[in-house]
């Protein structure tokens, strides 16, 4: 166990986000595992067109004992160099990531790196723990200035120069990438070599490029027994004047002492990690869906947003998020993927909208409860944009998205994929989910209902469309619901496999749409089948296809996507499901926070530091998987803890 109070394991990794949608990150253990590991990743046009511009650095001590690393690098799959890592001998992941150092000859030292919030900065820090006499701490930066996608080796173009003044160093590796500005305390030694072939452990694993070449322009020398090490990076167009600024090491105490102030008024760890997720777009505000490589996701946005911000109290927030993602409206439908670099929106969402109503819907009331009121126009876009969701849909828009003579929403056509089931591998759509699947009903109807507020057009809709849901869904004699009826716009069509898709119509949403012994047998039946410690199966053991490990290729783990592998924000509408149907008292909240709350809280506080992971396997030991730090899991757990099973007397709901 590193560090102290709850187990932190090597293997977790750690975030420190900028608000605007740069960060930094890496492991516990210092071996950088992906290409995305990085000390300074800005967001060029927040919150995309990120950038990795330094990926790390290699850290040495001398003392009159010794030369002694405080980093390692992996070369290769079993050469891992130097052994800095051996040397770590405690770990805290508050306020920031720190590290203590215990080297052979007895010194001490603490490493401390943190990002400043509404600015691309990273801070490092460096201090002796006890006095001691000569004791030189040299650190070589490694520079790249790729996409944060990409990978970058060895190549003539990079520009080693660097320009050094004072405590300020600028490095231009590429002209088409910012600048990196080092602002430190130490003397700078420009000495430039390539380093090769860093491996990335994780990269390899997935069936991706895994090897990477970055370039080292020089070192940074402090004397420790002199006094801490500060050392400030950030891109050119965002740094101080070195006339007005206070000196290297003033200037980092002040953004920790105001760091550490911001992150002290979050009420607990997993407010202060849902901050993360919040982000600068325009002149507005969008939700990163996952870090380190999503970028602002609808789908995502909407379901995240309602435990990070609604469930937290940020409300102002939240509706500047969706005022910002109203504006994007297009036939009757709202994106699901701003891409990272100018390209059109991507409207390839049955339920991205769907979602929007149900937020707005949640907002307004949730200003309601607050005693507070929306402003009078906001209001007005807000609804509007909610009114042409429901008009664009009931009367048709992309991708065959049209009411039916049911009542029911129908959508889908070959070749691509709608709902949040969405893996694709070149032209073939794993979970094609084509005709009415089960929560685009329950979203639909759910949006009806709200809309039945201000028209009676979508009263009468709603009812017939909960008439047809009733009848058609229900599947008797597995005492559950089809996972999609109609497949493939064949009328009477029915996919009875497994699913956890229909928890949706009884929890996590406002309306349920079943009655209470068929809501009971369903929950009954999901959590036989689909409950595992970090979320819930996508497809049950017993079907064709199930899927118990989420590894491999791009192939392989795009075809397990959504064919077994567990998902935690599926655990935000089984839980409230689930306490529903046992009347929602105090000891039925106390057993669902004890049974299925606590594996994803020890999952968030020890591995995730303060987050919770995209996805994981399906089957024991449930090794997480996919993105290290995913909004929409982070924020049902905060609506669940905050909102569903809080007591009736603190409830939000």
């Amino acid at each position: 166990m590193l560090g102290h109070g709850r187990p932190t394991r090597p293997d977790a990794e750690w975030l420190e986000a900028d608000g605007l949608g740069g960060f930094a990150s890496g492991t516990v253990s210092l071996v950088r595992r992906r290409r995305y590991h990085g000390l300074l990743v800005v967001a060029t046009t927040p919150p995309t067109g990120r950038v990795m511009l330094v990926s790390g650095f290699d850290a040495h001590v001398t003392t009159p004992g010794g030369r002694f690393a405080l980093t390692s690098q992996r070369y290769s799959q079993d050469v891992v160099h130097p052994d800095g890592a051996s040397r770590v001998v405690a770990f805290e992941g508050e306020p920031w990531p720190s590290w203590r150092f215990q080297l052979e000859d007895g010194t001490r030292i603490e490493q401390e790196v943190f990002v400043t919030h509404g600015s691309p900065r990273v801070v490092v820090m460096w201090r002796l723990l006890d006095p001691r006499a000569s004791v030189v701490l040299e650190v070589r930066p490694f520079l790249c200035g790729r996409d944060f996608h990409a990978l970058h080796r060895e190549n003539p173009v990079l520009r080693f120069d660097a320009e050094a003044t004072g405590e300020e160093v600028r490095w231009r590796p590429y002209a088409s990438v910012p600048a990196i500005v080092s602002i430190s305390n130490g003397e700078y030694h420009h000495e430039p070599h390539w380093y090769r072939s860093f491996f990335y452990t994780e990269e390899h694993a997935r069936g991706l490029d895994f090897t990477e070449d970055l370039a080292a322009p020089g070192t940074l020398a402090w004397d420790l027994a002199s006094g801490p090490a500060a050392w400030i990076l950030l891109p050119e167009d965002k740094a101080p004047s070195a006339v007005t600024r206070a000196p290297a090491s003033h200037l980092a105490l002040e953004l920790a002492d105001v760091e550490r102030r911001r992150r002290a008024a979050f009420p607990s760890r997993l407010h202060r990690a849902a901050d993360a997720y919040l982000v600068t777009r325009g002149r507005g505000q969008t939700i990163i869906a996952g870090y380190p490589w999503f970028s602002d996701w609808g789908r995502d946005t909407f379901i995240a947003l309602r435990g990070l911000c609604l469930a937290t109290g940020r409300l102002d927030e939240a509706r500047t998020i969706l005022l910002e993602w109203a504006g994007a409206l297009s036939g009757g439908m709202l994106p699901n993927r701003f891409p990272d670099h100018a390209e059109a929106p991507e409207f390839n969402s049955v339920d991205a909208s769907l979602w929007f109503v149900i937020v707005v819907h949640e907002l307004v009331e949730a200003f309601a409860r607050r005693h507070r009121e929306l402003p009078a126009y906001e209001r007005k876009l807000l609804e509007e944009a909610c009114e042409a969701i429901l008009f664009g849909h009931a009367t048709g828009t992309r991708h065959g998205i049209r009411l039916d003579e049911d009542g029911l929403l129908a959508a889908g056509e070959p070749g691509v994929q709608l709902t949040w089931m969405d893996a694709k591998v070149g032209d073939w759509v794993v979970t094609p989910r084509i005709g009415k699947p089960v929560e685009v009903e329950a979203l639909w109807l759910n949006s009806l209902a709200i809309g039945g507020a201000w028209s009676e057009r979508w009263r009468r809709a709603f009812e017939k469309g909960r008439e047809a849901f009733a009848r058609r869904f229900w599947n008797d004699a597995a005492g559950a619901l089809y996972d999609v009826v109609d497949v493939d716009h064949r009328p009477g069509a029915c996919d009875p496999r497994f699913r956890p898709n229909q928890v949706l119509a009884v929890g996590g949403l406002p309306l349920m749409l079943l009655d209470g012994g068929r809501a009971r047998r369903v929950v009954d039946a999901v959590e036989a089948r689909l409950v595992t410690p970090l979320g819930l199966r996508s497809l049950a053991p017993s079907e064709a296809g199930y899927s118990p490990r989420y590894e491999g290729g791009v192939r392989e783990r795009d075809s397990a996507y959504h064919q077994g592998t567990a998902w935690p924000w599926l655990m935000g509408p089984f839980v409230e499901a689930w306490v529903r149907v046992r009347g929602d008292t105090a000891d039925v909240r106390s057993a669902a926070r004890d049974r299925f709350v606590a594996p994803l809280m020890a999952h968030a506080l020890e591995q995730g530091l303060g987050h919770l992971c995209e996805i994981a396997d399906a089957e024991p030991p449930h090794v997480p998987r996919g993105c290290p730090f995913q909004a929409w899991s982070l924020g049902e757990l905060l609506r669940l803890t905050l909102d569903v099973l809080a007591p009736p007397h603190r409830s939000q709901r």
